[in-house]
Order: C-alpha cells, then structure tokens, then sequence
C-alpha cells in the first residue's frame, strides 16, 4: 500500500504546499516591485513609506510576523464588519497563509528588486527616452529585461526560503505538506519516515526551483552572451 495507505493525504498537502507557494510568489514578486519603485521615487514620502516596509518586515521573525498578520488581518476584519454593520468574514488559513507569505517576502524582494534597477546603466534609459518610448514600453522592453537578469540571483534564494517558510503555515491550521506529514507519522507510528519524506520532497522542490532559475538566466542573459562573444 502506497505509504502505508498515507499517500493521498501527504499527495493533498504537497498539493496544497505548491498552491501556497505559488500564489505567495506572485503576491510577493508584485509587492516587491511597487516596494522598489516606492524606494526608488523622488517623492520622500514614498521612500520613506518603502523604507519602512522593508525594515519592519524584515526585523520581526517569520513566525512572528505571520501570527500577527493572521490574528491582526481577522480583528481589523471583525472591525470592519461590525461598522458596517455586516455578517463576520471568518478568513480561511490558506488566504491568511498567502497574504502572509506575499506580505513578508515582498520585503525580500523590494530589496532584491531594488539593487536590480539601480544597476541597470542609466544610458540604456536615456536612450530608450531618446528614442520616444513610452514609459510602459520603456520598462517593458528596456528595464525589466535587464533588471531581472540583474535580480535572478536574489529570487531565486528568496523563492527557496519561501518554499520552507510554507512550513509555517502549518501553526495556523493549514493542511500543507509539512501537516499531512506530521499527521501521518502520527497515524502509522513512524513519525521519523514521514520526516524525511518531508524532506526530501522540499529538497526536490528546491532542485526544480534551481533548474527554472537556471533557465530563466539563460533566457535573460542570451543578449549578453551574445554580445560577449
């Protein structure tokens, strides 16, 4: 039997897991870019709005910040709609888990972006407004190719670190892979086996994230090799 029968429940959280992760990483990559472009404005209060973010975030641990954001998210909730004199919203553990996750990590990746568009050369924007691009095909064409080849680095660390901090999630009633593990483990008395199994499937989920980074570095720095040789 398949796992001792504990196949479709460990299956249902790396599934769960993977959506988590997902969705987190498109959550956070936004938020790390307008959290960039808010540190990188003229306007003093949208640097300093950036500035902030980044610190808080990435002083308070994970753990930390993620109790808070959930217990804070259902009371400023509650508040709400008890103003408006509505029915409670009871937030699910997977939704916390992703604003959590995107919230946290987008501070990771303002800097990460950040550093990016900051070694872009200047002269490549300078000519694309020579040229009489628009702003959105500016950043289009010319920026964010370049910025990313410059960010792939710092991704895709943050992406791995993400994938683990899932793990967190767990605490707040989630059903991720960490969970159906532990449950698992409990159920058939080998708590040990179903450990390793845990890690080991974050191990191969890592090794994936690195052959897409690996990828996608060859897919944005294909100009430069070009150019180089």
């Amino acid at each position: 039997m398949f796992l001792n029968g504990y196949g479709p429940l460990v299956l249902a959280g790396l599934m769960m897991t993977l959506k988590l992760a997902l969705l987190a990483m498109i959550g956070a990559f936004l938020l790390g870019l307008v959290g960039a472009g808010c540190k990188l404005s003229r306007s003093r209060g949208l640097r300093a709005l950036g500035a902030g973010y980044t610190t808080v975030i990435r002083s308070v641990p994970d753990l930390v910040m993620m109790l808070l954001l959930f217990y804070s998210l259902q009371i400023w909730l509650n508040r709400l709609t008890d103003a408006l004199g509505w029915a409670q919203i009871d937030i699910d553990p997977f939704s916390a888990g992703v604003i959590t996750l995107a919230v946290i990590y987008g501070a990771y990746f303002t800097e990460t972006f950040r550093g990016a568009f900051a070694a872009v050369h200047r002269g490549q924007i300078e000519a694309a407004l020579a040229y009489g691009m628009p702003p959105w095909t500016l950043f289009r064409r010319v920026l964010f190719p370049q910025m990313m080849r410059h960010a792939l680095p710092g991704i895709g660390n943050n992406w791995q670190v993400m994938i683990k901090a899932t793990a967190l999630v767990s605490l707040i009633g989630l059903n991720d892979l960490i969970k159906a593990t532990q449950d698992a483990g409990k159920g058939s008395g080998q708590f040990f086996y179903f450990s390793i199994l845990s890690a080991l499937i974050f191990l191969a989920l890592a090794t994936v994230i690195n052959l897409a980074v690996l990828l996608l570095e060859r897919r944005f720095s294909a100009g430069t090799r070009r150019h180089a040789a």
